[in-house]
């Protein structure tokens, strides 16, 4: 297995900038944010498939070499069933130049998200995504590409607060193996909904294409006062449920040397990447990158080749 990060979290610096400062701190791999850079739906983006030269490549591969860090996928989570079809067919097209691109890079892996429809309900949803979602896992795989699907609820995607990326729990990762994607697995997701972690993990190791490290930090009391839905009336924002938070590895709850362990027993040789969530570790960029550091030193240890 191969240590890497998520590239989201130092959204201001340069690709070449993040290879060489993962190389010189003890990671070996990055998850390539690659996002649009401006326009609709512009996000964190350290390679934009949909302006990606010959040049650009060229500059890639030279840095790749430069530093010996790997790139581990592609990174575009976006609402693959957004109910705007306009949107809709933006983000198909952009994850499709997404696929384009790692196959020009020799990847194997891009990330996304299945998403909803929130105008619809979750069965419509599921009757409806096959049809959808078939033309860009047969555009991936025609190309010798995998699509592989963080389990994150996406919460704040939904008005009322309900998951909007259905792709959050074992039994739906089921349905979307079905449909031809596979599974980029984060435990963090998993501990407030109440899924142990690490058991939900060891059927399905055969199935993962990635892994993203992040924590949870439980607060039990305040979810005493919220319920699991938590707030209703005083949140800052969309994701300020207000009885837990994500963390980086290390200061949450999860049982990382189990589900290292796991992923060892179960013969993942792919890559672990961290995904820097955390706001106690958050803000500025030397703070972000201690963050990266404490969860390499959770996970170094715990990671063989």
């Amino acid at each position: 297995m191969r240590l890497g990060f998520v590239t989201a979290c130092l959204p201001t610096a340069t690709f070449s900038e993040l290879a060489h400062w993962a190389a010189g701190d003890g990671y070996d791999s990055l998850e390539v944010s690659a996002w649009p850079r401006s326009g609709r739906g512009a996000g964190p983006s350290h390679i934009d498939p949909s302006n990606f030269s010959v040049d650009e490549e060229d500059g890639v591969r030279q840095v790749l070499a430069e530093t010996g860090v790997a790139v581990s996928a592609l990174g575009y989570y976006e609402n693959n069933l957004h109910h705007d079809r306009d949107r809709r067919n933006e983000i198909h097209e952009h994850l499709k130049r997404c696929v384009d691109v790692a196959k020009r890079l020799e990847l194997v892996n891009v990330g996304t998200f299945i998403g909803r429809d929130v105008t619809k309900s979750v069965s419509e949803n599921l009757a409806a995504a096959g049809g959808i979602l078939a033309p860009l896992v047969d555009y991936a795989g025609e190309r010798g590409v995998t699509l592989a699907v963080e389990n994150c609820p996406m919460e704040g995607w939904h008005p009322d607060g309900y998951p909007g990326n259905l792709a959050y729990s074992p039994e739906l990762w089921d349905w979307m193996f079905s449909l031809g994607f596979s599974l980029n697995y984060d435990p963090s997701h998993l501990v407030w909904l109440g899924i142990d972690p690490a058991e939900a993990l060891r059927p399905y190791v055969s199935h993962l294409a990635l892994v993203q490290a992040k924590d949870t930090e439980i607060n039990t009391t305040a979810r005493n006062r919220y319920g699991v839905f938590g707030k209703t009336i005083d949140r800052r924002d969309d994701w300020d449920v207000g009885w837990w938070r994500y963390r980086v590895p290390g200061r949450g709850s999860v049982d990382w040397r189990n589900v290292i362990d796991i992923l060892h027993e179960g013969g993942y040789t792919g890559d672990v990447s961290v995904e820097h969530e955390d706001p106690v570790w958050g803000g500025e960029v030397q703070r972000v990158e201690e963050g990266l550091r404490i969860a390499r030193e959770t996970l170094r240890p715990l990671i063989r080749g």
